[in-house]
């Protein structure tokens, strides 16, 4: 006889079969999200890179590093306006959007460096200014430090790179168990919710950006690799390399930032000799495109010389 415990475990199990069916979100084909969201490519050091490369050739170079599950459009409306002056590099970190996942598995600090300085020889820059956001900004503070002659000013956006709960200096993370699911499911709401909190004001993000968002995560490989780079992240002390930059730096920060909050900023302050910091009312981590135009005002000031 099937005993109540039996029975329960059973309903119980196929209760979840039922939501995991329900919840399988597969990878979306690569040829229809590169016809959606067109870009160029180049093999660097083994990948495959996804890039737009704008403006005019003998102009300052500009390169621009997204946050973590972002892609190049995240910086559509900044690129557009700084390309009438500037020639304007953005591309999709490995791991993320269509450059897709990295063929060595390494998604390391210093594998996104040395991506960078192979980019940057390709495309034949010898110098550029460094605009970063979040991850991306750690990757530009670390890179401004450890090649301080092919860097002509920083731009930090938010940029993450000190310890923060889940997060100590010399110790890889522990990823949670929930997040295992994350290659197998990716539901929109879920992932609204988490691009609203990004925003000082949640309303104005558009379906036009969840849906964005939405469909670059479902590229072919990226859900893996994303959880691959969570458990390869090891922070290090920040002091000692934010010392070394010698780079003029703007600090650009939302003072609505729930991610990465505008106090950090007097860390970067303190510890970089020559930063300064402008203040976004209103914003939050990604002012870029929550509100495109004001939060730029600050930002073609300082490249273009005069807010220094």
């Amino acid at each position: 006889m099937v005993t109540i415990f039996a029975w329960l475990a059973g309903t119980i199990a196929l209760g979840i079969i039922a939501l995991a069916v329900w919840l399988y979100e597969p990878d979306k084909p690569r040829a229809a999200l590169e016809e959606t969201y067109p870009g160029e490519y180049r093999i660097i050091d083994g990948v495959r890179l996804r890039l737009r490369d704008s403006g005019p050739r003998d102009g300052e170079a500009i390169i621009m590093l997204h946050g973590f599950g972002a892609s190049l459009e995240t910086w559509e409306k900044w690129a557009e306006a700084l390309s009438a002056r500037y020639r304007v590099i953005r591309f999709d970190l490995p791991g993320f959007g269509l450059t897709g996942p990295d063929p060595t598995g390494d998604y390391t600090d210093a594998r996104s460096m040395q991506i960078l300085a192979t980019l940057m020889e390709q495309l034949d820059i010898d110098r550029a200014s460094l605009i970063g956001n979040s991850l991306g900004g750690r990757i530009a503070w670390n890179f401004a430090a450890m090649f301080p002659e092919r860097v002509n000013k920083l731009v930090l956006v938010s940029p993450d790179g000190f310890a923060s709960p889940g997060f100590d200096y010399g110790v890889a993370p522990k990823v949670p168990l929930i997040m295992r699911a994350l290659p197998y499911t990716a539901p929109r709401s879920m992932l609204k919710a988490n691009l609203a909190a990004a925003y000082g004001n949640p309303a104005a993000l558009s379906d036009a950006d969840v849906t964005r968002y939405h469909d670059l995560m479902l590229a072919p490989g990226v859900r893996r690799a994303i959880l691959e780079r969570m458990g390869q992240v090891i922070l290090r002390e920040p002091g000692p390399i934010l010392a070394r930059i010698q780079a003029p730096t703007l600090l650009v920060w939302g003072e609505l930032d729930g991610m990465i909050p505008i106090s950090n900023a007097q860390d970067y302050l303190r510890l970089m000799p020559n930063a300064t910091l402008a203040r976004l009312p209103g914003l939050g981590h990604v002012p870029f495109e929550e509100d495109p135009v004001a939060s730029l005002v600050p930002v073609e000031a300082f490249l273009s010389g005069a807010a220094r």
